[in-house]
């Protein structure tokens, strides 16, 4: 329930960003067509975007005879789900990812590595957290975080231009001031990023929660994610930046400052919560 209260503030501090640009910029008739733009490219994602991503990593569909198949199935029943197609990518490295725009069209994909670095148990908790998203509608989630994040920067950049090449309007007669302008056109997509990724993270959380919740043996996820966190550090994952979010362990490290821009929290951290909740 604490991450489902972070994630409505959270898209509600999008939201009032975006508002607060196109007061800024006395246009929200261009607020408006950014975010309509937005949406339209983000709507397109949410329909595609599994087949896109699918074929993106080369899965191939498994059936009911391949034991992955057989996993989901059975954690798909104890979860209350429709079950989703299975997939195996041609890859070495340990990861998985769910995808779909709801319950009813889901996927769950597992790599080859993944399969052969876990034991059943830890692989349970891994395709667990993947039904979790599913269940917890995630990808509509992250859809409509990217698409108020999208509008953000699209109207920031609307700004910009206003505030260059029409030198705004001055703060005396009630109206924008390009300094203002230009300050929201630097800042505003960078902190729609930051508020985008802590919603990511949190999603996160809340799918290892779920995947407890699932299987009743966190430690089992808590495992398998530092063995996959371990194992990806030598064997890299070839992901495609803009899918990095999908997976249950980010393909790309960082530390310091970029772990704000980070799509998942520290693997350490999610152990412990795992582990707390006992």
């Amino acid at each position: 329930m604490a991450n489902g209260m972070k994630t409505a503030l959270l898209l509600g501090a999008l939201s009032g960003m975006l508002l607060l640009i196109g007061d800024l910029a006395g246009g929200q008739q261009g607020m408006v067509v950014a975010f309509g733009f937005a949406a339209l490219m983000n709507l397109g994602s949410y329909w595609f975007s599994d087949k896109i991503v699918l074929r993106m990593y080369r899965a191939q569909e498994v059936g009911p005879a391949h034991p992955l198949h057989q996993m989901t199935q059975r954690l798909s029943i104890q979860a209350g789900l429709p079950m989703p197609k299975v997939y195996v990518i041609p890859d070495a490295s340990p990861n998985a990812f769910a995808t779909g725009r709801n319950p009813e069209h889901a996927a769950v994909a597992a790599t080859e590595g993944i399969m052969q670095a876990l034991a059943p148990h830890e692989l349970e908790g891994v395709l667990a957290h993947e039904l979790a998203h599913v269940k917890h509608r995630d990808i509509l989630i992250s859809s409509v975080a990217a698409t108020i994040a999208a509008a953000i920067m699209m109207a920031a950049r609307m700004a910009m231009y206003a505030g260059m090449f029409t030198g705004g309007r001055d703060d005396r007669d009630g109206q924008s001031n390009p300094i203002a302008l230009l300050a929201m056109a630097i800042f505003a997509p960078m902190a729609a990023m930051l508020i985008q990724m802590a919603i990511s993270r949190s999603r996160e959380f809340a799918a290892d929660a779920g995947a407890a919740a699932i299987t009743h043996n966190p430690r089992a996820l808590a495992d398998a994610l530092r063995k996959i966190d371990s194992i990806a550090h030598r064997v890299p994952l070839d992901a495609n930046p803009a899918t990095a979010h999908m997976f249950i362990v980010k393909p790309f490290t960082g530390g310091g400052l970029l772990a704000l821009f980070s799509t998942h929290p520290p693997t350490e951290a999610r152990v412990q919560a795992l582990l707390g909740s006992r």
